[in-house]
Formats: C-alpha cells, structure tokens, sequence
C-alpha cells in the first residue's frame, strides 16, 4: 500500500495549499488558468512520487492554433491524473453532472468548462452535452474522453460511446486517437492498490472528421488507431 499512500501523501501536501490559495484567485478573478497548470502539476508529481514511471509517444507533431478531441482507452483510475497533463494546452473533460453540484469543487468544474453529462440515456440530454462541449472546444480549449465511457475491468477495450463522435462530425475538430497500457495492472478496478511500473501513453496522427463519410467510419478509424498502440491482447472486446 506504500505506492498508494505516497500518492495520497503528495496530493494532500501540495493540493491543499494549492486549493487555499488557488480557489479563492478563482473565484474572485473568473480565471481558471492558474489552478489548472498547479492541478496538472500536482497529478505529474504525484504519480512519479509513487514510482510511475511515463513514456509518451507523440505519433504526429499538432497545431498549436487547432483545438482538437483526445479520445482515449481506459483501464484504470491512475489514466486521468497520467492522461491529462500530457495534454498540450487546457483541456476539458465529460463529468457526471452530479459531481458539478458538489460545493467548491463542483463550481472549480463549471470555471474549468467541464461538460456534465447526465446517464439518463435521453437523447436530449446526449444533445445539451455535445452542444455545451462545442461551445467548449469553440472558446479555445481542447476535449478530452475516455471513449469507452468507463474503465474495462480486465484491460480489453470496451465499446465506444457515440457522444464524442457526433461532436466531431458537427464541429469538425480534428480527433487524435490516445492508446493507455500498462496502468491496468497497476491499479485495478476495485482496489486501491498500486503496483509501480511503466505506463505507456501513445497520441496517434489525428483523424480529420470530414475524410470520413459517416459517424461509424470514424468511430472504427479511432478504434483501429487506439488498438495499434496497445498490446494485441487488449484488442479483443471485453465481455464486461
């Protein structure tokens, strides 16, 4: 448990200063830039602190002037804090919209421009969210998913949701495809425990929207993308 407590320690020690100082800025200046870079500092930290080690591979050089969809396999709770500091830029995330009416933290989602989602399978609420994150990636910030829409229990990737696609057909944002291995064995779903090893983080060549004639073809371009940067017996559909 030492992994994990080590992770925690740091996050504590550097994230409540952080919150005592940052989120009071926050709120009374509107601007979230500030607390985000300390954020995506704090889970670097934290991760290496617990023996983490990171390869990134980037596949193609990105604009810096295009905003752009990062979707990404998920198989563990230690993908996040790993994922999102690695991306250039600010970034927004899909969350439940249950957790933006916790106090503080929710209203630090809300600045951030966190799109909420409700799992209520409506499709009018599917609407509102890929309405929210295009006016999102329209003010200047990157999106990024977890594209399975939960973490697969044994590593294999699940199936797609189609949220993130249709909001690349409507926008046009270029998609970069995200492949995560080796963090499944790390932290598995359930447990708390940390195993330390390396985690392998790949960003693909992104995808243009309009090479594709349908939501499906690019769905299955992403997918393809994603599988080609893990190993191949994380391509086999989970069961779960």
């Amino acid at each position: 448990m030492l992994p994990a407590l080590t992770l925690l320690f740091v996050y504590n020690l550097l994230g409540i200063p952080a919150a005592l100082i940052g989120l009071p800025w926050t709120i009374i200046s509107g601007d979230i830039r500030m607390v985000y870079r300390w954020t995506m500092w704090i889970m670097h930290a934290g991760l290496r602190a617990a023996g983490i080690r990171i390869e990134p591979e980037w596949r193609s050089p990105l604009d810096p002037e295009k905003r752009y969809i990062f979707l990404s396999n998920h198989v563990s709770n230690l993908d996040p804090p790993l994922l999102l500091p690695l991306v250039p830029g600010r970034t927004a995330v899909f969350v439940k919209r249950s957790l933006t009416k916790i106090p503080v933290i929710g209203y630090a989602m809300k600045l951030g421009n966190f799109i909420p989602v409700d799992r209520d399978g409506r499709v009018e609420s599917a609407k509102e969210s890929v309405a929210f994150a295009a006016r999102v990636l329209a003010s200047g910030i990157n999106i990024t998913s977890f594209v399975e829409g939960t973490r697969s229990r044994d590593g294999r990737l699940l199936p797609f949701k189609k949220g993130p696609f249709y909001l690349a057909m409507e926008t046009g944002a270029p998609v970069v495809p995200v492949s995560i291995w080796g963090t499944e064995a790390m932290m598995k779903k359930g447990s708390m425990r940390i195993y330390p090893d390396t985690a392998h983080v790949t960003f693909h060549a992104p995808l243009d929207p309009k090479d594709y004639p349908t939501r499906e073809d690019l769905l299955a371009a992403v997918r393809g993308a994603i599988e080609s940067g893990l190993p191949e017996w994380m391509w086999v559909a989970s069961a779960t």
